[in-house]
């Protein structure tokens, strides 16, 4: 006997979007009027754009995850897993809990915000060689690792062994890869000196993109001073090139370049969680086709938002859609909140428009290029919007005080240099992370919520 009276709401993925429209969905809901159902794999949020702080050693791991337990009014039912299908006719997503069982659950509306995950290419040992920086688990392993590299060419006795431990190539030239190139390059300046044996002139950082400027979102005037900072401190760049092969020891460009290194950061984009496949609906470059209410158009309570829906950027027109950033998915979660609660109540719904506020890089100590409202900032101005805007957007005010505190504290006494050793025994990569082959095909998601089929 079903015994299900009040609408069942259920929101795919904790990330910026996810949560912020089941914070919204708390405060305007009743407790009477719908229940609210969260699935995602780790009850807490990250906040992403600070990971380069976190590989680098500024930040904890811990203050950038915000934990969803911890306020006591909350009253969402959170399931710990994964969505790997979901059936659209049948209004059921298909969930593999943490404890590896697939389970169906129904809903009434469903909130798609599952997010994306690293964006590869078909290029020969790059998901075996390579680590990405999507994940709070890859930004800890990559610092363990760096410095790993250190203390591996110091206690080598063999030149050429020690050269490839020391030289680094990143790959992508938007605000992951060149904040992680610069975040890291700063530390392994710092560690260095640490080092007697090692000479400092070994290490060499590589930062290379296929596009051929660098941040280009920037503008030419900031998106040059990047460029120049990170030129001065000794980082080579190369632009209109990539990667075409990569190996244990040595990574090929494109321009036919070998370099010997045992570390290949992948940062070249992202794309749609491979969650959006499995419905079988219209999609543009791989983000699910929403209106600008943000739900599915000719399906009843489907919404999707973030960076897995392509939503039309009405502010910008010409058919533009709102890029994977932060910025929109806060909003959006908000929006798409209150358009769910008009749906359920009867009411219409609200197209979304949000004009850009700005950008904000941080290079790292007193380095940062920032373009607030338009307004073109560098150096200690830029750094003061750049950590300010984050702090802000920080969810609860035991995450500010953390990354606050390691702020000054960094500041003032410096880095430690101690990797964990938590996987020091077993190497990972990229294709170890993000899970990307848990996902089911449309016809078995079928085949889970109506049962196999009869021969």
């Amino acid at each position: 006997m079903n015994t299900v009276t009040r609408p069942r709401i259920l929101v795919v993925g904790a990330g910026f979007a996810g949560v912020e429209c089941v914070r919204r969905l708390e405060r305007k809901l009743s407790p009477d009027e719908a229940d609210v159902t969260l699935v995602t794999p780790f009850a807490y949020q990250l906040y992403l754009p600070l990971l380069p702080q976190v590989a680098s050693g500024v930040l904890t791991p811990q203050s950038i995850a915000v934990s969803l337990r911890r306020s006591k009014k909350y009253r969402t039912r959170i399931i710990p897993g994964g969505a790997i299908g979901v059936d659209l006719k049948s209004k059921v997503c298909v969930i593999r809990t943490i404890t590896d069982e697939i389970v169906n659950e129904p809903y009434d509306y469903i909130v798609l915000a599952p997010g994306s995950i690293t964006r590869t290419f078909d290029i020969p040992g790059l998901t075996d060689h390579a680590f990405g920086m999507k994940t709070l688990a890859e930004a800890a392993y990559i610092r363990d690792h760096v410095i790993s590299q250190l203390d591996l060419a110091d206690a080598s006795q063999d030149p050429v062994e020690r050269a490839s431990r020391l030289q680094f190539v990143v790959v992508g030239g938007g605000y992951a890869g060149t904040e992680t190139a610069a975040c890291l390059q700063r530390l392994t300046h710092a560690a260095v000196k640490r080092y007697p044996r090692l000479d400092p002139s070994l290490i060499k950082w590589h930062l290379i993109d296929i596009a051929p400027k660098l941040m280009p979102e920037l503008g030419d005037k900031l998106g040059s001073s990047a460029q120049e900072i990170l030129r001065r401190r000794g980082i080579d760049i190369s632009l209109g090139t990539s990667i075409a092969k990569a190996g244990p020891e040595e990574v090929t460009f494109t321009d036919g370049r070998v370099i010997p290194t045992r570390t290949l950061i992948w940062t070249a984009g992202v794309v749609a969680s491979p969650l959006i496949a499995t419905l079988g609906a219209e999609t543009v470059k791989g983000r699910l086709a929403v209106g600008s209410e943000m739900n599915l158009p000719g399906e009843d309570g489907v919404f999707a938002l973030g960076d897995s829906a392509a939503v039309p950027d009405l502010a910008k027109g010409d058919g533009a859609m709102c890029p994977p950033t932060a910025q929109h998915a806060l909003r959006q979660g908000k929006h798409v909140a209150d358009n769910v609660i008009a749906s359920l109540r009867g009411q219409a719904m609200k197209p979304y428009v949000h004009k850009d506020l700005g950008l904000v890089v941080d290079l790292g100590g007193t380095d940062a290029v920032s373009k607030p409202l338009g307004i073109e900032l560098r150096g200690l101005p830029a750094q003061a919007v750049a950590r300010g805007y984050h702090w802000s957007a920080l969810r609860t005010n035991v995450a500010k005080t953390r990354v606050m505190t390691n702020w000054l504290l960094n500041a003032v006494a410096g880095d430690d240099f101690v990797r964990t050793g938590f996987q020091a025994r077993k190497a990972a990569r990229l294709k170890d992370f993000e899970y990307t082959d848990a996902y089911l095909t449309p016809e078995q998601v079928r085949e889970q919520v109506d049962g196999p089929r009869p021969d």
